[in-house]
Formats: C-alpha cells, structure tokens, sequence
C-alpha cells in the first residue's frame, strides 16, 4: 500500500473542501471496497478524508411520507429499520443479498453507491484495464468475461456494477442528494448516476471531482409486492450473475430493475410496459440491443428464467 495522508472532516461542507483543495483525494467511511483497491494498489489516494464524523447517519421521513436516508447510514441499519422493511421491501432484501454481516455493518449507503466493479481483469494489473489505467485496452473483451456485461458496455469497457442495493433503488426511483466545495447542492435521480463506458470507462458516475454524496432519498411508498433474486455462484458472499428488483401490483403492472447484466442498474420504459405480459416479453425488452460473448450469453436465457420466477412468486 502506498503513502497517504489522512484527515478527519466535522461537517459535509468541510469534507468536499478539503477533497477539492487536496490533489488525489478519497473520501473514506466504511472502507469496505476502498481499503481492498488500496492494498492492491489499484487505487492510490494521496489523502484520505474521513466522513465517519459528519453525521448524515439518520433515517428521516420527508413531508411527502418518504424516506431520507443519510449517506453514513450502514447497510445494516438501513435494511433493518421497520419503515423500509414495512414500504420498501425490495430494497432490504436487495441489501441482505448483497454481502456478509461484518460488511454490512460498515459499509454505508454512499459508499455501495460508488463500489467498483468486480472484473477480474480490472483487480489483475498485469492485464489491460481502460477502468484502472485510462487508454490501455480491455482485456476482457477477448478473455474470459463469463461474469461480465451483455448490454450497455462498449468496445472500451465491459465490465458490470456489482450492486444490489442500487439495482432496487433504481426500481424504487431513489434521487441521490449531494453537496460541492462551494456550498452547491443538487439532487441526481438514481437513473442518472451511474454512466456507461463509453469511450470513458474510468468515469462511472455523474458525480465532480470533490463532489460528495449526503443523502439517498425514497419517493412516498408506490404498493405492490417487492421482490429481490439473486442468482449467483454460490450461496452467499457472491455477485449476481444476474439480479432482478422487482415491484409487481396486483392487475400485473410494475416496476423492473436488473443487475450482474450491465455497466449501471438495468431498467427501460419498455419492460416495466411489458409486465403484464409475461416474462419472455419482459426480458426481451430488458435486453434489446444486447451484445452477449460466447462465455456470458447464458445470461440471456438465465436473466429470462429469474424474471419468470419472479413473477411466479409475484402471482403468490
């Protein structure tokens, strides 16, 4: 691991100045992907910012009986507080899906916003990476890329987001709240957040140098029976090879969001019109304009088979 040096900001303001006016800074809370890159030298902060004394750890209603959910609050208290259980049931599920205990228990709603990608060729830096080192090639696109994406990658980069937490706040259409060195505050709907590759693979969200996440906030609860499935490897510890969110009403209208299958939380206009109709008419909107390798094209049918499941238990 390489030198850095560290400092504790008091407040959101104070931790987005000192990371605008400090070349090479990271802000640091869970440490839970962050500290791993650095052991790894894949990513090399020259300053770390620590946000663990800021605050923005609490779940509060908002006026129009949603959910604001402060960016330090952990994985843990947020899939256990009783109003997301009770409203956002996705969502809960969707975290415990997505790791051990011991993670949850640190890592926080801002930081699994931002986690990095799980391609093995990104964590290997004797192999080609446009994510790790801008310009040098992919070299998952002629290796081995089983895991990696189908649709929204480019001849750049196609490596996937590893969440879970995100592909149910895509479902739920969450906005994301932030705040500039200068005091500048905008709200990012989760839509938004994550880019695709592109010819910058090493962008991955709309987010500015020094730009700092506060708050994930939750629209008022839409109904419906919310369902998270995951389908992996092995039983736990493990990401998606594909991930479904789903929120399903009872005249079969809906909302579908998709993970282990793209750059970013998958969901178009046109899967969420087609969940009445089945899952083949679903998926096939999911994945229009699909790009599979020989290695990952399972996914195609794999994606159609949870989504079919899904529904399944949807129907009860």
């Amino acid at each position: 691991m390489k030198e850095f040096t560290y400092e504790r900001a008091k407040s959101p303001a104070e931790a987005a100045v000192i990371a605008s006016q400090r070349q090479g800074a990271k802000f640091i809370a869970g440490g839970t992907n962050l500290i791993d890159l650095m052991k790894l030298e894949i990513e090399t902060p020259a300053h770390l910012v620590d946000l663990r004394h800021i605050g923005l750890d609490r779940i509060e209603e908002t006026a129009d009986g949603g959910l604001r959910v402060g960016a330090l609050v952990t994985n843990t208290q947020l899939a256990a507080d009783p109003r997301v259980r009770r409203d956002y049931g996705v969502l809960a599920r969707a975290i415990v899906a997505g790791a051990s205990g011991q993670l949850r228990n640190k890592a926080t709603t801002g930081g699994n916003l931002l986690q990095r990608t799980r391609c093995p060729y990104f964590y290997d830096p004797n192999q080609a990476c446009n994510k790790r080192q801008p310009g040098s090639g992919c070299a998952a696109i002629s290796g081995f890329s089983r895991q990696l994406a189908v649709i929204g990658g480019s001849s750049d980069c196609i490596a996937t987001n590893p969440g879970d937490m995100a592909v149910a706040l895509r479902a739920l259409d969450a906005t994301i709240g932030t705040v500039r060195a200068n005091g500048q505050t905008r709200v990012i709907p989760i839509a938004d957040f994550h880019r695709l590759p592109g010819t910058t693979p090493n962008v991955e969200t709309e987010l500015m140098p020094g730009e700092l996440i506060t708050e994930v906030t939750l629209p008022p609860p839409i109904g419906g029976r919310h369902i998270y499935q995951k389908v992996r490897d092995r039983a736990s510890y493990a990401f998606a090879l594909v991930s479904v969110a789903a929120v399903v009403h009872e005249d079969g209208r809906g909302r579908i969001a998709v993970g282990g299958v793209a750059p970013r939380p998958w969901r178009v206009a046109a899967a969420d019109a087609a969940m009445s109709e089945g899952a083949k008419a679903v998926a096939h909107a999911l994945m229009n304009g699909a790009r599979p390798t020989h290695d990952n094209a399972f996914k195609m049918a794999l994606l159609e088979r949870t989504i079919a499941y899904v529904m399944a238990q949807a129907r009860g």
